[in-house]
């Protein structure tokens, strides 16, 4: 009986398997995310919560080198393009699966960029398909024959797509999920060919062709995926498998981490934390930071007064010490001089904007709102992460009290209530953070042409679009990024939105996983990733 006792009181006394060990044990990563998806479908998908998780399920034409941050074959094992750089010929590969083991075909990839570029759908993303001729023509309804749209499939492995212009960055845009194919069947049977919300994303009806499969998703609680048994490159994908928990609160995530229950956190560490691991021997190497193609920045509503007013905005802007944000508030940030990070493949913007205390009162006052006096009370509008955007927008609220004598409220809400009012455009001011796609200038300043569906100011200028029509018809690259630069800095003259930093991604990472590379556009397929011991 002592001996039996004693055995239950060194089990009892025993240390607990935590998530993260066993996951190890059974390569199983554990993911923190900022959000809760609202879909997993790939042609209506918009956050990086989303895009991340349609990644591991869904495979295009090409896939990231996540070391080099460079296209390389996916579904299309190559591909060819005509001198003149207006028609491009993808191969696809014999042994291109769907998760139900049948083949994905060139056919696939048209059924997609039709539903992508059908009105019905409302696809945010689906102006990246503009390049092809006669897309945005059919996007529009100027157009009803699809036929007419670059991209044929001449039979089930060889996708021809003509283009408007030439784009040698056209397998980087192609990464992006509005170019993923559609299992046509599977759309048809649950009706959203040209619908959302459907059915057909759920596990258990998800067909996608990725290297993961859709296993469980419960909503707000996690999404689970599993090593797909009938990807093409099977072979090389070392986890099992992986499960996202949507985490707003980055303290809470921070916390979840310290105790064994990710191997991975969503890309923001609280600032007083970073400080706390950086300075401990112990726990420094768990700190994953890598430069990031990003930009945080405000919308303004130009349709709301007195946004409506270009001296007003203008005042916001050149009222705001971004130095004192970026070095101060955030920590090791770099303060934006343009929407554009510096060095985007190879572009630099001209120096847009600065602090001038002294024009921003002179335009506040010319506006007809001298120090302030009868300025109504706007309301800025962040997202309730608990990540930096609470002392940002608490900084520059102070800024604009201390400078201009104005007072604008703060309101932070869950993600997809922000969401769901940005698309609306049900704002006044709304601090946003955009990440590059695709490693070319345009990936931030097409975010601005008229009709754009991530403008979302109400800011429309026939200039701008002629300097980035311009651009997109030149093929010498110093005389196409002067045009990209005439139009950024008409942008930050107009200031429908005006940058304040840019982040480099800050994770914290378990020592144990292996493969997650650091690159500028964040992308990290989880084909690539393991866990080691």
């Amino acid at each position: 009986m002592l001996a039996a006792l004693g055995l239950a009181s060194a089990f009892g006394c025993a240390k607990r398997e935590t998530l993260v060990e066993a996951g190890v044990r059974t390569q199983t990563a554990y993911i923190g995310q900022k959000s809760d998806p609202r879909d997993l479908d790939p042609h209506i998908a918009t956050d990086t919560s989303e895009f991340e998780l349609v990644r591991t399920l869904m495979e295009g034409l090409t896939e990231i080198d996540p070391a080099s941050s460079q296209p390389m074959p996916g579904v299309a094992e190559r591909w060819e393009t005509s001198p003149d750089g207006l028609t491009w010929t993808f191969h696809l590969r014999a042994d291109a699966r769907w998760s139900n083991g049948e083949p994905v075909t060139a056919h696939d990839f048209v059924f997609a960029f039709r539903r992508v570029l059908s009105p019905a759908l409302g696809a945010e993303y689906a102006q990246q398909l503009f390049c092809l001729v006669n897309a945005e023509e059919f996007f529009r309804q100027q157009l009803r024959d699809f036929s007419s749209v670059g991209a044929r499939a001449t039979d089930d492995r060889t996708l021809v797509i003509s283009l408007t212009h030439p784009m040698p960055y056209l397998t980087a845009l192609t990464l992006l999920p509005p170019w993923f194919p559609a299992h046509r069947p599977t759309l048809e049977k649950y009706g959203a060919s040209e619908r959302r919300g459907t059915a057909w994303t759920r596990a258990g009806n998800f067909v996608g062709n990725g290297a993961f499969v859709l296993a469980e998703w419960q909503p707000n609680r996690h999404v689970r995926i599993v090593r797909s048994p009938t990807y093409w490159d099977r072979s090389h994908v070392r986890l099992q498998a992986a499960v996202f928990y949507p985490v707003e609160n980055v303290m809470t995530q921070e916390a979840m981490f310290r105790s064994g229950q990710l191997h991975l956190t969503s890309n923001t560490i609280p600032v007083d934390k970073l400080r706390a691991y950086q300075n401990d021997p112990a726990r420094a190497g768990c700190v994953f930071e890598t430069p990031l193609l990003s930009t945080k920045f405000f919308r303004f509503n130009c349709q709301r007064p007195p946004l409506t007013d270009v001296r007003v905005r203008q005042a916001l802007a050149l009222a705001i010490d971004r130095e004192q944000l970026a070095r101060r508030v955030m920590q090791h940030n770099f303060a934006a001089r343009s929407f554009t990070p510096p060095d985007c493949a190879g572009y630099t913007a001209d120096s847009g904007v600065r602090q001038d205390v002294a024009e921003a009162k002179r335009l506040l006052a010319a506006a007809g709102f001298a120090n302030g006096q009868k300025f109504p009370r706007l309301e800025l509008l962040l997202y309730q992460t608990g990540d930096s955007g609470q002392p940002v927008a608490e900084a520059i609220q102070q800024m604009w009290r201390r400078e201009l004598g104005i007072d604008v409220g703060i309101a932070s809400q869950e993600t997809k209530t922000v969401l769901d009012r940005r698309r609306a455009q049900d704002f006044d001011l709304l601090l946003s953070e955009w990440f590059g796609d695709y490693l070319d200038p345009t990936t931030f300043l097409d975010l601005w042409k008229t009709g754009a569906e991530h403008n979302k100011t109400g800011w429309s200028s026939a200039e701008y679009d002629r300097f980035l029509a311009d651009a997109s018809r030149t093929s010498e690259r110093p005389a196409r990024f002067e045009r990209l630069r005439r139009a950024e800095a008409l942008l930050l003259e107009e200031a429908p939105i005006t940058p304040l930093f840019h982040s480099p991604s800050r994770r914290l990472r378990h020592p144990a996983l292996k493969g997650w590379e650091p690159n500028p556009l964040e992308l990290h397929p989880l084909k690539f990733v393991w866990l080691e011991k």
